[in-house]
């Protein structure tokens, strides 16, 4: 198991830990660190560049699962979870995230690459300017609006092995929801797009003739593992954190983090 390199496995709980703060604390599921983690790592362990970022986004998705589910545990202790709306953008969500999944299936692992490339420069410009969309003339979202919004977040969260915060709490807070609830929100929204995306990546990457060793379709286990065991506990210090704290600091700090990131998959 190419696994077995300790560095490689410190590496996993290392983003585990700062992708567990970032979902309790921003609503995320910790993807947009995860995500360049794990495709750095498997390209250092020599997985077959076919497969290399289908696996890194899939098992990104997979360990969020995880990490959703302790987040949501505080945010609803705290109260500042509007389930109805996460009711109503559970079949939106759904159907987007299995559809994302199912197309990105036959993109190449080098286009995919630069999309995240793009994606986390347009995510860091967006924390640096703390651009938040003017609210909506509505009261509160309509079902039909957010089944479709809940459509086009899991779509595009499959594309990017993320949680869909980055999406959510923008389009809630757009709807008038205000900023703790959405962060709230947003993060009981990806447990639903997690847990999508991964049965659909298992099933798109089945028996895969280039996937290495304790992988099911494109989700590697060990990856996984080493990812929970520090996700979970750091998910409920984040979402403490999100209710006592300024966070524009540390915002200001993961933009930066994301700009490199950006750089690196688009010029390399």
């Amino acid at each position: 198991m190419f696994s077995d390199d300790v560095f490689s496995f410190l590496l996993y709980l290392a983003a585990g830990a700062f992708a567990g703060v970032l979902a309790g604390l921003f609503g995320i599921g910790g993807g947009m660190v995860i995500v360049p983690v794990l495709i750095f790592s498997f390209m250092a362990a020599g997985v077959d560049e076919q497969v290399l970022t289908h696996m890194a986004i899939a098992t990104s998705l997979a360990s969020i699962v995880f990490t959703s589910l302790s987040s949501v545990h505080q945010h609803h202790l705290a109260r500042a979870i509007d389930w109805q709306l996460v009711i109503n953008m559970v079949a939106g969500i759904v159907v987007g995230t299995t559809a994302g999944v199912i197309l990105i299936s036959g993109v190449p692992g080098y286009v995919l690459e630069k999309l995240i490339g793009i994606f986390s420069l347009l995510t860091a410009i967006k924390m640096f300017s703390n651009w938040q969309p003017p609210g909506n003339a509505e009261d509160r979202p309509g079902k039909v609006n957010l089944f479709t919004a809940g459509g086009l977040i899991g779509f595009g969260s499959s594309w990017f092995g993320i949680g869909g915060g980055t999406f959510t709490v923008p389009y809630l807070t757009w709807m008038r929801v205000n900023v703790r609830q959405a962060v709230a929100t947003s993060a009981a929204c990806g447990i639903p797009i997690a847990l999508t995306a991964t049965i659909n990546n298992i099933w798109t990457g089945w028996n895969h003739e280039s996937l290495p060793e304790w992988s099911t379709g494109y989700v590697y286990w060990p990856a996984v593992l080493g990812i929970v065991i520090t996700s979970v506990p750091f998910a409920k210090v984040g979402a403490k954190l999100a209710h006592s704290m300024d966070t524009r600091l540390l915002t200001r700090l993961f933009a930066v983090l994301l700009c490199v990131v950006g750089v690196r998959f688009l010029l390399y």
